[in-house]
């Protein structure tokens, strides 16, 4: 009987001794054959502006790595610095895939931070400047290898701002939301401008029903709501409700309010659409580099007058025929033809000027010109040319200057650049905002947003 309890003895001491061997063993994580590096072909330099800060700076592209002696995914992360020692980083986000992209948005608070500034009356900043990326491919989270790759030093500039002669700069801050880009996912938000009172912002907006919030650089890290819907701005406060139609919102964070009220100007007449019987009036878009309200239109031989609102209650004509605004002055004459009309409220001026006046035409808005005139672009800022509130239909659509197919975009590829005479674009029922980039006459570009 001892016999035998000695031999369970013996099995169990042994089989003890294994379990605490097996318990010490180590899977050790080999370093990767190869080094993670980009693999994608960068700029010589980025030229960002506020205007497409919710488009893609650049997509950051790496080779896949491969570390022997685990099975679990590699995860890499992208960091940038202001300075090439990485002292102080910042994580741009980790992921199990190879590429990761950066907006235009997120350059500009880099930029911010950079010191960089495109204001022409600041000769102190730069507004060049380089940033530092780089890229990290790891496994586990207790310190095993890694592969870093090469530093990449990009070159970022923005560009001095043209603003008028009054100093009107595009904000850092603007407007997201369902009532407006579908909260950044449909476009960057809509800006606001400078005013002549230090920390007091104006935007001038078309949105939808929905909720928005303002927020500064296209990023949440700083934004303002409403809790209890007062009128008060308040830090990361409830969404604010938004109601369909164009406004005015000022921002004043001098002592945290904020205004939302109805305000577009158009042009309204026998020249146009029978004095309102025939339509709205034609929107005029705020142009910040010349501090003016614009319109691009095709007017008739007739007499228009330029109203806020679609209502009467304001309303300027030209009493002496002399090219200044009259409260309630005389009807003004129009001739046939494709016009640029531009309202200076700074000196009371207008002018109406022939020119081109590029359209949107197609089975998708007018059966390609035979069921009315094509929807007018207005050139909101040099070579930014914007059409809102465009109700398509299921079908295509080109762009084409003054109704004539002389010169017309279309989009070959499907890629958003415009290409002369490309292929027809699809549009889908829907109302949109579309805006045409020629600002690069090498690489025009255009966005069709969904409103």
């Amino acid at each position: 009987m001892k016999k035998i309890v000695s031999l369970l003895s013996f099995i169990l001491i042994f089989s003890f001794i294994g379990c605490q061997e097996n318990d010490n063993l180590e899977f050790i994580v080999q370093p990767p054959q190869q080094n993670v590096e980009f693999t994608n072909a960068f700029l010589n330099e980025y030229v960002i502006t506020q205007q497409t800060s919710g488009n893609i700076a650049e997509r950051f592209v790496w080779n896949e790595v491969e570390f022997e002696g685990v099975a679990t995914p590699v995860t890499y992360e992208l960091q940038v610095s202001l300075t090439s020692d990485f002292a102080s980083l910042e994580s741009l986000g980790t992921t199990n895939q190879t590429n990761l992209p950066v907006t235009v948005g997120k350059f500009l608070s880099l930029a911010a931070d950079a010191g960089l500034d495109n204001d022409p009356s600041t000769d102190d900043k730069p507004n060049t400047g380089n940033i530092y990326f780089r890229v990290i491919a790891s496994v586990g989270t207790n310190g095993g290898p890694e592969s870093i790759s090469s530093i990449k030093e990009l070159t970022i500039t923005i560009p001095e701002s043209t603003g008028s002669s009054s100093g009107v700069q595009v904000a850092s801050w603007g407007i997201v939301g369902s009532g407006y880009n579908d909260w950044g996912n449909a476009g960057p938000d809509a800006p606001f401008y400078t005013t002549s009172e230090a920390n007091v912002f104006v935007s001038y907006v078309s949105l939808v029903d929905g909720e928005i919030k303002f927020r500064e650089n296209n990023d949440w890290a700083n934004n303002f709501g409403d809790t209890g819907a007062d009128g008060t701005l308040d830090a990361g406060g409830d969404n604010i409700v938004s109601t369909a139609g164009t406004y005015k919102v000022t921002l004043n964070l001098n002592d945290n309010t904020y205004t939302i009220e109805e305000f577009s100007w158009g042009i309204v007449g026998s020249g146009y659409n029978d004095w309102g019987n025939a339509g709205p009036d034609a929107a005029f878009h705020y142009d910040y580099t010349t501090d003016t309200f614009k319109v691009g239109v095709k007017l008739l031989d007739g007499e228009i007058k330029f109203r806020l609102n679609n209502d009467w209650g304001t309303n300027f004509g030209d009493t002496g025929a002399d090219g200044t605004l009259d409260a309630g002055g005389d009807n003004i004459v129009s001739t046939a033809g494709f016009y640029n009309v531009t309202i200076d409220f700074n000196n009371n001026t207008y002018t109406i000027e022939a020119g081109d006046v590029w359209g949107i035409v197609g089975s998708g808005y007018n059966d390609w010109g035979n069921a009315g005139p094509d929807f007018s672009f207005t050139e909101v800022n040099p070579g930014i040319f914007v059409a809102n509130n465009v109700t398509l239909l299921d079908g295509e659509i080109k762009f084409r200057i003054n109704e004539d197919w002389g010169t017309n975009f279309g989009d070959t590829g499907a890629d958003g650049t415009l290409d002369a005479g490309g292929d027809n674009i699809v549009s889908t029922a829907g109302n949109y905002r579309i805006v045409m980039d020629l600002s690069d006459s090498s690489n025009p570009t255009y966005t069709i947003t969904s409103l």
